[in-house]
């Protein structure tokens, strides 16, 4: 006979003992929030997919400025030539591993934004970091990320379902950590089915639960069977994207994989507006080429893939897809064909809006900062443009401080 809590504390206990909460919480945020969307319109319906380039990635070989002698002379060994760049104009040209970005360069979609990064650099991978994920150069010990601090900002709008998520991380990364929200992370959608569900929960939308518990639950308890009930239908429509088939065949790459998944969970319409996936290995002190030229061709080549599954399923339009490394490389090559760490750097960013182009100033190579271009575009004006702009977030409160947006989104 099913059994129907009749008091908070023992719906919670029903549930808590199986694992789905706390008893001092309520349902996991991704499952939680869903019920709201089930009810409730999102106030914006609009994307953010964050890719990070971790390690640092090399600026200066990824948008290769082909006109400027001072770039060749730096780097005899490991320049980009000019006739194997794939030009964007008569200034600079994309890695030849970037031919999946040439191709939305030339649809308009890509936008390229140059000399990226904030004052007075540091060149520790573990400080930087830090830096880019707090959005807070000035907070030596910061405990929140910039993404988690939007989330808080969203907390105090109770018709806004949106949720975030950070796929294929074993751990959550410090942009996504705020005061009250904090994302999941996400390895598999498998870890979602209905079975993997606690059995109390799986019965709740059932005709029996839905009767019994009619006019009899306060409202806080009614509001956690509707949560329970949202996390069931949930994993049901999760399930039900076991036979999902990508328009476009992804690369069997990490990255590859990462988007696919997070592809599956744009087409389940869950609430989740804002996805974090990371790709690892950009710290190229030695042997830079071919190393580099892989990472980029796999970047490259998921995200071609990725942009286009998303078009052929109607959702292309919702959906930015941005990247960002902690810092770029230094202009001159090392001893051993490689860079080391750097400072201002470039990042990319994918737009259905027909905004593409180049934004910043590119720095120069002669007048640096300690061997590093110098930084011309803060980054938080880029975090600016996607809160503001994308995801209709006001980004003061976010950033601490008012930083002009750009015009890619």
């Amino acid at each position: 006979m099913l059994k129907i809590p009749n008091s908070r504390r023992e719906f919670l206990q029903t549930i808590g003992a199986a694992g789905a909460v706390s008893l001092s919480g309520a349902l996991p945020g991704l499952w939680s929030r869903c019920l709201a969307a089930e009810t409730t319109a999102a106030a914006n319906d609009r994307i953010l997919v964050l890719i990070q380039l971790a390690g640092g990635n090399d600026g200066l070989n990824t948008v290769v400025p082909t006109a400027d002698d001072a770039y060749y002379k730096a780097r005899p060994g490991i320049a980009i030539g000019r006739g194997a760049a794939l030009g964007l104009n008569d200034r600079v040209g994309l890695h030849p591993s970037l031919a999946g970005f040439r191709k939305l360069w030339d649809a308009g979609r890509l936008a390229i934004v140059e000399g990226v990064g904030y004052p007075q650099p540091d060149r520790s991978h573990f400080r930087s970091m830090d830096i880019w994920h707090s959005a807070a150069p000035e907070n030596l010990y910061p405990e929140t990320g910039w993404i988690g601090r939007s989330l808080d900002q969203l907390t105090l709008r109770p018709q806004d379902s949106r949720e975030a998520a950070c796929v294929g991380m074993d751990k959550q990364p410090l942009a996504c950590i705020g005061e009250k929200v904090t994302p999941p992370t996400i390895q598999r959608l498998d870890d979602f089915r209905l079975d993997r569900l606690p059995s109390a929960i799986r019965g709740v939308d059932s005709p029996q639960w839905i009767s019994a518990s009619t006019g009899s639950a306060s409202g806080e308890l009614e509001f956690l069977r509707r949560s329970a009930v949202a996390t069931v239908a949930s994993a049901r429509r999760l399930e039900n994207l076991a036979d999902y088939r990508p328009a476009i065949e992804y690369p069997a790459s990490g990255l590859g994989r990462k988007l696919r998944l997070v592809a599956q969970m744009i087409a389940a319409e869950l609430p989740t507006r804002i996805f974090f996936v990371s790709l690892e290995g950009f710290d190229t002190h030695a042997q830079q080429q071919p190393g580099h030229a892989a990472l980029l061709a796999e970047l490259s080549s998921a995200v071609e893939a990725f942009v286009g599954d998303l078009d052929e399923h109607g959702l292309g339009r919702r959906v930015l897809v941005t990247t960002f490394s902690e810092f770029g490389r230094r202009v001159a090559e090392n001893g051993s064909l490689g860079t080391d760490h750097g400072a201002a750097s470039v990042l990319f960013a994918v737009t259905p809006e027909g905004k593409g182009g180049l934004y910043g100033t590119a720095p120069s190579l002669t007048d640096l900062d300690d061997g590093d271009p110098r930084f011309t575009t803060d980054f938080r004006r880029v975090y600016a443009t996607i809160l503001d702009r994308w995801l209709e977030i006001p980004s003061a409160p976010v950033l601490g401080g008012d930083f002009a947006p750009l015009a890619f989104a």
